[in-house]
Formats: C-alpha cells, structure tokens, sequence
C-alpha cells in the first residue's frame, strides 16, 4: 500500500487558491448591514442630522405657510426641499467623516490584515453615507406634509431623488474632510463649514435675496448644484448646465482628494 504525498505544485496551487483574494474586494452585504447598524445606533448622529433639520423647517418654514412663488408653487414646499437637501448633506458628511474616528483608534490599520480591499471600504463607507442621507430626506419630507406641505406626486418624488442623490457631492466631501483632519478636530470643522455652505448657496436665504457680489459667488459653492437640481421640479425653472457642471465638479474634486488622502493614510500602516 502505497500513500500519494502532495507534490510542490499541488502545494503552490493549494497556497494560491487560499490566497486568492475574495470577490469584489472583499465587500458584501453583511458587512454594509453591520456598517448601518453601527451608524443608526449612534444616538448623537441622528440627533445631529436627522432632528435639526426638522426643527429648523418648522422654525424657518411654519411663518411662511400661505406664501406662494411666482408659479402658484407653496413657499413651504420650496423652504422643505431645500432643508431637505441640507438634512442630506449633514447626514453624508457626517457619516463619511466618521473615517477620522476610525482612523484614530486605529481602524485602519486591522483592516489592512483583513481581505478587505480599499475600494470595497470606501464603496461600504459611501453606501452607508446614502442610506442616512435618504433616511433625513425622507424624515424632512415626512415633517414637511404633517406641517402642511402639498405638492404633485411627480414633486415629491423627483425633489426627492434630487436633493438625495445630489448628496453624493457630500458623501465624497465627508471622505475628504475624514482623511484630511484628525479625530479631535474634524466634527469642529464640519458644523460651521456646512452651515456657512449652506448660507451662500442658496438653501438658507435665496440667492435673489443676496447681494450681486455674493450670489455669483454663491454658484460656485458646492451646494448651489444641488440645491437647483432638488428644487426643480418645484419652481418649473429646470435644471441649468452650470448647475449639473457644478455637482459634478465639485463630486470629481472631493473624490479625487479623498482617493489621494486614502492612499496617503495607507501607506503609513
């Protein structure tokens, strides 16, 4: 009786295949699902995005019930759409910015043992970003009829997906803004610098209230693009090419920056 011992090649086959790194870079709905659970247990998080927003709608927005734009269109509706667009890019900001925490505790550094690739972890990161950004859509919307918002189906829907996929200009921001400042520091820039955002581009004050100087200025801030493209189908106006140029600038600038500072991160583990 004869017993066959596994030859160097076999050996080499069988080291391969264990090495063989997993499908899609390691990314994976269990993992998406763990990511989600981890942000919407966050109890400060949801406060920050998802409830001021709404407060802010029902402070700014209520005073204004019965007010009509130039197409009959509620004043209501056009002050909910655009806080919707600012609950998004709170809540996508926010969460992509989480990187920096985990960075800090040292995150980063386990992954790089897992099979993990990084681009399936910034395609769980900008995942995860969306969802909450929809979640605060949909909580504003939600707030905007029980307060008595009423606009066409089509509206809604199409004010919706605007002022939700719009967002992933801030998803991107969030990344960058993770990468690019230290835990201690990164919650402290975000605040002011979105509201600031926010301010001059039209979602706190309309830019035809401003003054000249400061509404040209105001197009070219990221949240102009986003903000025409969610109130669109409100106002009737459409969509102009400066704004859709300006999302998807600013979605290549903040991206390319934040694929730069990642790599930066990485390669100091």
């Amino acid at each position: 009786m004869t017993t066959a011992l596994p030859t160097a090649a076999s050996t080499a086959r069988s080291d391969s295949a264990e090495r063989r790194p997993p499908a899609l870079g390691g990314f994976s709905p269990a993992v998406l699902r763990i990511e989600l659970r981890r942000v919407l247990r966050n109890r400060r998080t949801l406060a920050f995005t998802l409830i001021m927003p709404a407060v802010f709608f029902l402070i700014f927005g209520l005073p204004q019930r019965g007010q009509q734009l130039d197409n009959g269109s509620q004043v209501l509706g056009y002050i909910m759409i655009s806080l919707a667009v600012y609950a998004a890019m709170v809540a996508t900001t926010s969460t992509g910015a989480a990187v920096a925490t985990e960075r800090a505790l040292g995150w980063s550094r386990q992954l790089r043992l897992t099979p993990l690739r990084p681009a399936a972890y910034i395609a769980i990161k900008v995942l995860t970003a969306m969802a909450l950004g929809l979640v605060a859509v949909c909580v504003e919307f939600a707030v905007g009829a029980a307060a008595g918002v009423r606009m066409p189906a089509h509206v809604w829907l199409l004010a919706g997906l605007g002022a939700w996929l719009g967002s992933l200009v801030f998803a991107a921001f969030g990344l960058f803004v993770g990468y690019l400042f230290p835990a201690e520091n990164v919650m402290q820039f975000i605040g002011p610098i979105l509201a600031v955002l926010a301010m001059f581009g039209g979602l706190f004050v309309p830019l035809e209230v401003l003054p000249d100087v400061l509404a040209d200025v105001a197009r070219f801030t990221p949240v102009y693009g986003v903000g025409e493209l969610a109130r669109a189908p409100l106002t009737g106006d459409g969509v102009s090419a400066g704004a859709l140029a300006n999302i998807l600038v600013w979605t290549a600038v903040f991206a390319v920056g934040a694929a730069r500072l990642f790599r930066r991160d990485t390669a100091r583990v």
